[in-house]
């Protein structure tokens, strides 16, 4: 016997892709549920090879649910992840909200598997951020084998990241460019079409943007609390896939050769990185794929034990939707979860 699942948020971005994973995985699920707001009644979705019609959030009884993939947002998820938890669902989080909270594991398959284990303090798990997430499937290999010590990151993240109205914005103003008709903005603070904008997120008191400090304090407390990591988060007019490169500092010495080894056997990721033009991934060629991409590795010569690399992911899949089925993947695998109909 199967699960029952809930998608929240079934319409949007990840909403989709959560949707569409569940089916190429075959998430033993014997009950899938497409959820949205009101306004979304009886929108069609697919699913694998069937189409579903979205239900109204406020309406459903979440009593015979056992995990609830949840992507409409924070707002939606601090008033409802608790409510659903509640009447014993588990609740795996896209949004930001419970992250940070000390009682809600913020899991990474690759990275931390075992933290799943900390969800029955407040029965909801949280997904990291997108940028983060890729970030720390390509550090943990790395991290066991020399010890990292600080980190340099700067992303240039995909307008897919800030969902439908980013997407709809540069195809808008890259039509506008060429047909020289007035350029309308209104998702993002400047022009994002063959443009670049170092500014994601609200602004902090210290200067740096909101999506910068969660990499910062999402990767130590996935990966370790002792490292130090700054990051430059800039938006590319990019559709899909989030791409960082990547400087490390390890307490050990760690080649180019080494760590290219290391990653070649990681779980989650492929190596692409053959030294000539064009031997590198780039955010259009993993659009679609599962794994985080390293490229360009090489040593960086100028602090003690250095590394740089290239890596690029599909940030509606690892990003977001595919981590949170892999979250729920651990769950039953590990026997974490009762079914609650067959307990019944």
């Amino acid at each position: 016997m199967g699960f029952n699942v809930a998608v929240v948020g079934a319409t949007g971005n990840v909403g989709r892709e959560l949707l569409d994973i569940l089916a190429e995985r075959a998430f033993p699920a014997d009950e899938i549920v497409a959820l949205a707001s009101r306004r979304s009644i009886g929108h069609e979705v697919s699913f694998g090879e069937r189409t579903l019609k979205c239900r109204a959030l406020e309406d459903h009884d979440f009593r015979n649910t056992d995990i609830v993939l949840m992507s409409a947002g924070g707002a939606i998820s601090k008033e409802w992840s608790p409510r659903i938890a509640a009447q014993g669902a588990v609740v795996i989080d896209n949004s930001s909200t419970w992250r940070m909270d000390p009682d809600v594991p913020l899991v990474v398959p690759e990275v931390n598997p075992e933290a799943v284990r900390g969800f029955s303090k407040k029965n909801i798990i949280a997904n990291p951020n997108c940028s983060t997430a890729q970030l720390v499937v390509a550090l943990k290999p790395l991290h066991d084998a020399a010890t990292i010590k600080r980190v340099v990151v700067a992303t240039y993240q995909s307008v897919s990241g800030a969902g439908k109205e980013g997407m709809d914005e540069l195809f808008n103003q890259t039509k506008t460019v060429y047909s020289l008709a007035q350029m309308e903005r209104k998702k993002f603070p400047k022009r994002i079409a063959f443009n670049v904008i170092p500014e994601i997120d609200v602004f902090m008191e210290d200067g740096f943007t909101k999506e910068e400090w969660k990499m910062v304090v999402e990767t130590k407390k996935i990966l370790d609390p002792k490292i130090k990591l700054v990051a430059t988060c800039v938006r590319v007019p990019v559709f899909i896939g989030h791409s960082e490169a990547v400087h490390v500092e390890f307490e050990r010495p760690l080649s180019s050769d080494e760590a290219r080894e290391i990653l070649r056997v990681a779980p989650g990721i492929l190596i692409d990185d053959k030294r000539e033009p064009g031997g590198y991934m780039t955010p259009h060629e993993c659009a679609g794929e599962d794994p985080v991409f390293i490229s360009r590795l090489r040593d960086d010569p100028t602090v003690d034990n250095g590394l740089a690399f290239w890596c690029v992911s599909d940030n509606l899949r690892k990003g977001a939707a595919l981590n949170a089925v892999q979250i729920a993947e651990a769950l039953v695998n590990r026997k974490l979860l009762q079914n609650r109909k067959k307990a019944a």
